[in-house]
């Protein structure tokens, strides 16, 4: 299944914009090739363009890609609560507290890398895991419904928007 088979009732607009970035392969495809993508893409970064920030007030390359891996086991969590028709409404976060106290710029370029990469394949092989069925199911996270098929699209979008802002306001 692509993204374009998502109903606009399987996530608030404001999830939108990161499936409409997730690009044209399909969910496992996708989520596979867009961690090869990604590992590529970071890989060719130096140490220390991974410790830049733009501004004062913006997150180091390395908080950037802790961002996207809390995200992702935040909405992975969320995936497996909701395929397993769990409907216990699961809180927000808060992305800015996350990064303030995740420590990532003490942290090297490796092992953030490291991380990534087992990350992604428990990520894969979690949707891997689910039925068609599964996929199909939806809970409530953020006070909003959304579908386990659109969390991960969502995912592959939100790295991509990431990447893309590192491209083109961090290097």
């Amino acid at each position: 299944m692509t993204r374009h088979q998502l109903s606009s009732k399987e996530c608030i607009p404001y999830y939108q914009t990161y499936i409409d970035q997730a690009g044209e392969l399909g969910l496992m495809e996708g989520l596979k090739q867009n961690g090869e993508t990604i590992i590529s893409f970071l890989e060719s970064l130096t140490e220390e363009q991974f410790s830049y920030a733009y501004a004062d007030d913006k997150w180091t390359i390395k908080e950037l890609v802790q961002h996207i891996m809390d995200t992702e086991r935040i909405f992975t969590y969320r995936a497996l609560c909701f395929a397993r028709k769990d409907k216990t409404p699961l809180p927000g976060y808060d992305q800015d507290k996350y990064a303030n106290a995740c420590e990532a710029n003490i942290r090297t370029k490796e092992s953030l890398l490291k991380e990534y990469k087992a990350l992604r394949l428990a990520t894969v092989s979690l949707f891997e895991s689910f039925s068609d069925d599964m996929l199909l199911q939806f809970g409530n996270a953020s006070q909003s419904d959304i579908s386990v098929r659109a969390l991960g699209f969502i995912l592959i979008g939100h790295e991509n928007h990431h990447c893309k802002v590192i491209k083109e306001r961090y290097i």
